[in-house]
């Protein structure tokens, strides 16, 4: 089950996504600090969330831990998608009210992302 993230948790995943590579716990809360103020534990706190949940892996680096993602964003999102879909009750239904709201530009990537990897049992 992929569950949704409360907003600094998202905040958090943003930009471990973003660096592509491990960081600690300091490492993320330094960056968050330019914006906001929050305290270590906080980070730390919802650091080991995220964990629980699956979005990072840790490894320990003396006596702290590195964390990195474990998927991407755009992998991540796509779980959010299926799942939302798989739980919408009409799945016909749902896909027609998600192609009737695609911006033009959403439209083209859409097509651009069938022509890469056409449906399962389709040939382009």
């Amino acid at each position: 089950m992929v569950r949704g993230l409360g907003e600094l948790e998202s905040t958090i995943m943003d930009r471990m996504w973003a660096i592509k590579q491990p960081a600690s716990v300091r490492d993320v809360l330094e960056h968050l600090l330019k914006d906001r103020h929050l305290a270590y534990t906080t980070v730390m706190t919802v650091m080991d969330k995220l964990h629980t949940k699956g979005l990072l892996r840790r490894k320990p680096v003396g006596r702290a831990y590195v964390y990195e993602a474990v998927s991407s964003k755009e992998a991540y999102t796509a779980d959010v998608m299926r799942e939302s879909l798989a739980n919408s009750g009409n799945q016909a239904a749902t896909l027609v009210h998600f192609l009737e709201r695609l911006t033009p530009d959403e439209a083209t990537a859409l097509e651009s992302a069938l022509q890469v990897y056409p449906p399962k049992g389709r040939s382009s």
